[in-house]
Order: C-alpha cells, then sequence, then structure tokens
C-alpha cells in the first residue's frame, strides 16, 4: 500500500495527544477507520482512549485496553464506535471471530497493532504510527499520520486544522466536543484562559449527486456548500443590529472559523421541552424588525469580493418538497407513480407561482428554531436573541423564518401559543407599515407552513434511510401535526384534500 500523505505531530505530553485525537474527531465519520501502530509503551491505547473520551464528552470516562476483550464497543453521542486491540491476533482470519471481518458498518474502528493482521485492513484508512521519545520525557511521543486511499483528504485536512488553529494562537486550546447538526459541519469549544470560542469546521461539499437537472440536492434549492456564505450572512445580522456571532479568525477557503461563544443559554425549558413565552416573543421580535426594511441582495465578504443571495425561487422551493415523494411516501409504502407526480408538481408550482413568487422578499434564515437560538441574558432588546445558524439564507417570504420558529420542528409549540405570536408579528408590521396585509400574510404563513412541513417529512427520512441517523424519525409525528393544521387554510382546501387522499401519517 502506497501512503498518499503523511506529516509528523511531536506530542511532548498527554495533553498534546488529547488534542491531536481531539482534532481528528472533528473530521472523522461513521465508516473510517484509524490504525494505531508502534511498539509496546508507545501510547497506542492513551491515544484511543482520549478520543473515545472526547466523542464521549467525559474526561474521567473509563476506556481499558482491549487486550484481553480484544473489542469493545462504544455507543457515543456522536458516532457509534469499536476500539480492537490484535496484539493476541495470529492470522487475518481471526478477525471474524472477533467481528471485525468485514468491519461493522456505520462504526469509526480505531485498531491497535494493525500490522498483526495488515493484509486484512482496508484500503481507506489512516495510521498514527506512535513512539516513545524518553530523552524529551516519560510522556513524550512523537507521531506520523498518513492517510491511504480515500482517508488522504481527511488527513491533509487535519494537518490544515491544526495549521489553522496554531496560527490563531490556540494550539494549545482545550477541546470540548459540541453537538453536530444534521449537516457535513462539526463544532467544537475551544478554551483559552478561560475564555471560551467556538470552532466551526466548515468543509466545502455538495449534498448529494448531481440528480437534479445536473445539480446536486444542495445546488438545487440553494444550501450553502461552503463557508463564505455563513460569514457574509453573519456579518449583514450584525451590521443591523442583531447578535450574530463575531468572528474572530477564518480561512475561507479551507472552511475554518473561529466564532464567538453565546453559552448555552436557550429559548426552551422542561422535560419535554415547551418554548418559553416570553423568550419567544422577542425572537419573534427579531423577525419582525429585520422584514421592516428592504434589505440588500448582495453583501461584502472580504476586500473586494461579495456574495450575492439567491433567491428562494419556485424550482427551489418545488425540489425541496420533492423530497416527500422520494423519501417518505415510499418509506410509508405509498405508490408514487408518474400521474401522482405530475399532480404534485402542477398544484405546487402554480400555488407558489401565484402567492410565493409574489410576496415581497427579506432574508429568509429557514432554520430559525429553538435549536440555532441562544439566550443573551446580559444584552437589550432583540439583541438578547443569539442567532447562529444562517449559511443557507435566501431571499424569499419573511413567513417562512416565523413558520421555523412557530412550527418548530424539534419541540411541541402549543397552537394557542403559535397564534398569539403570530398575531405579535403581524401587529408589529402593521404598526410599522400600514400597507401591510395581515390577511395576506396569514395566507402566505400557512403555505409556508405547508411547503416547510411537507419538505421536512422527506429530510427527515432520508436523513435516516441515506446518512444513517433515525432519531429525525421522532419529530415526523409532530410535522404531520402542523401540516394538518396548515392545510385546514381555506387557500388551501385542494391540497387538504390531495394530502388525505394520497399522503398516509407518519408511525407513531
Amino acid at each position: 500500500m502506497t501512503a498518499q500523505t503523511t506529516f509528523p505531530v511531536a506530542l511532548p505530553n498527554e495533553t498534546a495527544t488529547a488534542h491531536l485525537m481531539a482534532d481528528l474527531a472533528l473530521l472523522i465519520r461513521p465508516g473510517d477507520v484509524i490504525t494505531l501502530s508502534g511498539d509496546l509503551g508507545a501510547g497506542k491505547t492513551a491515544a484511543a482512549r482520549a478520543m473515545i473520551r472526547y466523542l464521549a464528552s467525559d474526561d474521567e470516562m473509563e476506556v481499558p485496553s482491549p487486550t484481553f476483550t480484544l473489542a469493545q464497543t462504544y455507543e457515543l453521542p456522536s458516532l457509534p464506535l469499536i476500539h480492537a486491540d490484535l496484539y493476541r491476533i495470529n492470522s487475518a482470519s481471526e478477525l471474524e471471530e472477533i467481528g471485525l471481518a468485514p468491519l461493522p458498518e456505520g462504526m469509526v474502528a480505531l485498531i491497535e497493532w494493525p500490522e498483526r493482521a495488515a493484509d486484512a485492513l482496508p484500503a481507506d484508512r489512516i495510521d498514527i504510527a506512535l513512539s516513545h521519545r524518553p530523552a524529551l520525557g516519560s510522556t513524550a511521543r512523537a507521531a506520523e499520520i498518513t492517510g491511504y486511499g480515500k482517508a488522504t483528504a481527511i488527513v491533509e485536512r487535519l494537518k490544515a486544522l491544526r495549521q489553522f488553529l496554531g496560527d490563531a494562537g490556540h494550539g494549545e486550546s482545550r477541546r470540548q466536543r459540541m453537538p453536530g447538526d444534521a449537516s457535513i459541519r462539526s463544532y467544537a469549544r475551544l478554551v483559552r484562559e478561560d475564555v471560551v470560542f467556538i470552532l466551526m469546521n466548515s468543509p466545502k461539499q455538495p449534498d448529494g449527486l448531481p440528480v437534479y437537472d445536473g445539480k446536486s440536492y444542495s445546488a438545487a434549492v440553494h444550501l450553502a456548500e461552503d463557508v463564505k456564505p455563513w460569514v457574509a450572512i453573519d456579518n449583514g445580522l450584525r451590521s443591523r443590529g442583531l447578535s450574530a456571532p463575531k468572528i474572530h479568525h477564518a480561512d475561507l477557503d479551507a472552511g475554518f472559523l473561529i466564532t464567538e461563544d453565546f453559552g448555552t443559554d436557550v429559548v426552551i425549558e422542561g422535560d419535554p421541552p415547551q418554548p418559553m413565552p416570553d423568550r419567544y416573543e422577542t425572537a419573534t421580535d427579531v423577525l419582525a424588525a429585520l422584514h421592516r426594511d428592504p434589505l440588500p441582495a448582495t453583501l461584502p465578504l472580504a476586500p473586494q469580493i461579495t456574495y450575492t443571495i439567491p433567491v428562494f425561487d419556485t424550482d427551489a422551493m418545488l425540489v425541496e418538497i420533492g423530497l416527500m415523494l422520494e423519501w417518505y411516501l415510499p418509506d410509508r409504502g405509498a405508490e408514487v407513480s408518474a400521474d401522482l407526480k405530475s399532480q404534485f408538481v402542477a398544484m405546487w408550482r402554480d400555488l407558489l407561482d401565484s402567492k410565493a413568487m409574489v410576496a415581497t422578499k427579506t432574508w429568509v434564515m429557514r432554520d430559525f428554531h429553538s435549536p440555532n437560538i441562544i439566550w443573551l441574558g446580559d444584552r437589550d432588546g432583540i439583541a438578547r436573541v443569539g442567532i447562529i445558524d444562517f449559511q443557507d439564507a435566501v431571499l424569499g417570504p419573511g413567513a417562512y423564518d416565523l413558520v421555523s420558529l412557530l412550527q418548530d420542528a424539534r419541540i411541541d409549540v402549543p397552537e394557542q401559543l403559535e397564534l398569539t405570536l403570530l398575531t405579535r408579528y403581524i401587529k408589529a408590521r402593521r404598526a410599522a407599515d400600514e400597507n401591510f396585509d395581515p390577511a395576506g400574510f396569514a395566507e402566505l404563513y400557512a403555505i409556508m407552513s405547508a411547503q416547510r412541513n411537507t419538505r421536512l417529512l422527506g429530510t427527515f427520512s432520508r436523513l435516516n434511510r441515506r446518512d444513517g441517523k433515525p432519531q429525525y424519525l421522532r419529530h415526523q409525528p409532530r410535522i404531520w401535526t402542523y401540516l394538518t393544521r396548515s392545510l385546514a387554510h381555506p387557500a388551501l382546501a385542494g391540497f387538504r384534500e390531495w394530502y388525505v387522499a394520497n399522503v398516509p401519517p407518519p408511525a407513531a
């Protein structure tokens, strides 16, 4: 096997090893294989233990050496992982007995003593060759990190990440894992002298194959494929007095950012979580203030570089809601005939062209809901609402973001609170503009609700089946409730009949 890329790392102490393994953990995904090679005492188990503890967010977690068990499985918050030790393996044929031939799908594999079964290892893997450096101290190590095959890209990105962190003065900062989202982005907290920052890893990558008229799904619906839209919208929001994170360091080409940390004070409480009405009121006021004035379509990004916000057009909305036909209906055992698809597209195209496309356009952040709103109690007014997710912003109907907030996909928003806040938004807009049309906005709100929730039924089915994220299926009954609620609007009577006839409800 020919190494594709290699770089050395000095590990003067156990903290440096922990930092290296945390940085690598930020970049890996289920299915990746990491081998740890080196002599006895080189620190293989210590490195594996550091990664497992980081992924578990538990610095005291018991992580025994698998020397005698041979393989140990961990169900970690972000991904499942198997930690194996092949020291007692005499031949590759024994791997099947311990569940390593073939390697389990959908898991990260950490394998010590890979040379004991070198012929059975996958062609795509990362190897960390560790060696003891006693002259530099009892815990000093050196690591040579090599990427083979497709894993070359991960190792190259690891090298770039560590260079970025060093240049930004965070090479020695303590790393803390943060939960990810439904995207390919990943995050970590960096703690330096008791000040906390956020590290964002946002690799340039389309979502899906080019199957939508030669475009990936992300390109067809105008989702961000790199970090530049996030930076442009962040600066745009901050320039309008809204609370988006301050950017301290950025590598726009590589897709690394170090930003202000807004903390963890959220806008929901309880178990199961419920909206905090006063905080939801302020979040509603944020949208009313943002939508009050005309907003530019082009924003500065860097010296002599601008970013143009894409339009949330009918074609993009149709591709989004088409996910229901592609993923949700097959999951529910419903046949998707050519005639059914034709009916669906025709009725939606007519509605969107006649209603959504003629509405006043504003910045639509698309995921303005509880997971992406941080409460900043030390600030005043609408600045108390910290906004952290807006890289997919488009120019479209302002009703869309209000639906995102008041029909939160992940928590139950009581219908009475939804109506109260919808009324609050309408009153604020009417107070600022006597020509604002409350009835027209309420109709558009129902249409955007139907569009968004139709899309989410398909999105969550896709996250389960394509991306191995079944946890999103539990939200589908809630989405169905919101969808049913919006279809009750008189303007959607024909849609209500079509959905009743053709769209089964989700599994309980």
